[in-house]
Order: structure tokens, then sequence, then C-alpha cells
């Protein structure tokens, strides 16, 4: 992800943008796997989200190196993921494909996984993150040409999914709420000279080509670096546009969770990042829940595409403010009957 430019950042919301997105031609594979349907719903309170739990699924993704397309490390993280999602959701879907880099030459290896949660309940709720790691640490003044872990800029926002998915399994939502998890690959490699469709090929890929025909949800939730310490998460601009009223119920959850010191009512301006395609492409009202601190001169936070974007800067207080906020959010949205 990244700020469209100071100007509009400091403006706020004032462009459209139009993803073109990855060509559909590309080969691709789809592959469902089908679990043991999780048990009749009973009612039950807000449960408690485990933010050490979370923690050692980041942990777990950084041990497999930085996630680039078409390395070991991707092939390896990314069937970690869905042995994890097929042991916690109903139904894990597998799409692979190949997306042509911003270069318009460099062919690369996508991995998206979505793991689906009461699949017959029409109403849905879709959540995701992107897992791959930038191929870049080009805001560091070392080593710019290496890739970097990126704990907080990929792994964060996978490792708090990864537990609610976790959590929702052991006390189980209402059958007419269903949920999908989107684990997206091949957001970061991507560059301002190449434009923005450079970034987030993945969702691109995804929003053109859902998992199911026709995919549509009520609302989408998108974690981005929401791991590090004494994070702030405003309002993002395209959120407000595309999706004011999922900020209003998100941001309400989370001061009823008492979390609302992490989730500030101010505009944090307009950021490309995997909710765009989804806002655009597949029209699902979808915010972006990413760490925009009032004092970093890069807008995002001081690691951002630096190798120092490692485990040190992963917080369970902030992972425990996240994950509570998503329950709360879940276990109190009104849904309809089926």
């Amino acid at each position: 992800m990244y700020p469209i430019s100071l100007k509009q950042i400091l403006i706020g919301f004032s462009t459209v943008l139009l993803f073109t997105g990855c060509s559909s031609d590309t080969n691709s594979e789809e592959k469902a796997i089908v679990n043991t349907s999780i048990s009749e719903n009973i009612a039950t309170p807000i449960p408690v989200f485990n933010a050490d739990s979370a923690y050692g699924y980041i942990a777990r993704q950084v041990n497999f190196g930085p996630r680039i397309p078409g390395s070991e490390a991707q092939e390896l993280c990314a069937d970690w993921m869905e042995l994890h999602l097929r042991a916690t959701c109903d139904t894990v879907y597998r799409q692979q494909t190949i997306v042509t880099a911003g270069d318009g030459v460099t062919p690369l290896r996508c991995i998206n996984l979505v793991g689906v949660i009461n699949p017959a309940a029409t109403q849905r709720i879709l959540l995701l993150a992107h897992w791959d790691t930038r191929p870049w640490a080009d805001q560091d003044i070392t080593r710019k040409d290496q890739p970097i872990d990126g704990a907080d800029d990929g792994a964060s926002g996978v490792g708090v999914l990864l537990e609610l998915a976790r959590v929702i399994r052991q006390h189980p939502l209402p059958e007419n709420l269903g949920i999908d998890i989107l684990l997206t690959d091949v957001e970061d490699w991507g560059k301002t000279e190449w434009g923005d469709k450079s970034y987030a090929l993945g969702t691109q890929y995804w929003a053109r080509n859902p998992h199911i025909p026709g995919y549509t949800a009520q609302a989408g939730i998108l974690l981005d670096m929401v791991g590090a310490a004494n994070a702030r998460f405003t309002v993002e601009g395209y959120s407000q546009r595309y999706a004011h009223q999922v900020i209003t119920q998100v941001w309400n959850a989370a001061e009823a969770a008492g979390f609302g010191r992490y989730f500030v009512y101010e505009s944090g301006g307009e950021i490309i990042d995997d909710h765009v395609p989804i806002n655009e492409i597949a029209r699902i009202p979808t915010i972006d829940i990413i760490n925009l601190p009032a004092s970093s001169h890069k807008v995002f936070p001081a690691h951002w595409h630096t190798h120092q974007d490692n485990l040190g800067v992963i917080d369970t207080q902030t992972l425990k403010a996240v994950g509570q906020t998503l329950l709360h959010y879940l276990y109190t949205l009104k849904t309809s009957a089926q």
C-alpha cells in the first residue's frame, strides 16, 4: 500500500481511482477443500480474542522468511495457512494463478486463499489481509534492494484473521451470518512509477474472479499494519467514500469493546490498498483498518518498507485491540432471518 501523494493526504478524499486490474486470461487453478461442518449454533456472549495466539501466527509467518512471489517461503507459508483454514473453516478455496508485475513483463506466482464459515448463509462479511512481503526495502537507508520480513505489513493482519477463525470455530456465529476470510497475495510488488494498479495484484485478480461466481458481501474489512505499538487507526478516505456505514459500525464496536483510543475519528487521507479493488471492482463496501501515525513523516509507521518491520515492532496490546473490536462487531451485528 502507499499514499497517493502528500498533497492528497492533506486534502483528504478527492480522487477516484479506477483499477483496470490483472488480465483474466492468465492460467489459473482453483480447488475447494470441504471440511466437517461447524457445530449447530448456540447463542454465546462475545468471546475473548487471544492476542498471544495471534502473535504466534505472526511469528510463524516471519519464520518462513520473506513471502515474495516465486519463493520457497511463499509456497510453504501458503500451505501452512491453508492447513490452518481447513481446521477452522467449513470450506477452503485455493486460487492460484500468474499475474504480471507493473513493469508489464515479470510474471508473478499469486496464491489467494479463502476460508468460508457458514457457507449457506446469504448474509456475509468479508475479512481480508495481504500476506506477501515487500521485495525491496525501498524506504530503508541500507540493503534497499533486499526483501523485508513484513511482520507488521503483511503478517499482522493475517495473524489476527487466523486467530479470529479459531475463536469463531469454538464460539459459532448465528447460522444466518457467514464469514469469508480472504488472504490475498502480491499486494506489495508495486512501484509508484509503475502506477496505482501495480499494487494489490492478487486482490484485483480475485475481485474479477471471485472464489464463487457472483460472490458478494454486505461489508468488507481489510486489515493492514495492525500490529505495532500505539497504533492509530484513522478514517481512511476510500473507506469513508465507499463504506462510511461500516466505518461507523466498526469504530463504535471499538469504543464499546474498550479500545476507542486506537480507533480515531479523524481523516487519514486516501491510501491505495487492497480495499480499493474490492470497492471499485467487486462493489463490496469495504474499509481499511490501517495504522496512520499522526507524527510520521512517511504517513505510515517509521518501519514501513524497511528492515525494521520485524517481530520487534509487534505489540500484543494492539493485536488485542483490533481482534476484540472485530469480535464485538461480528457478535453484535444485526442479522436478518433466513
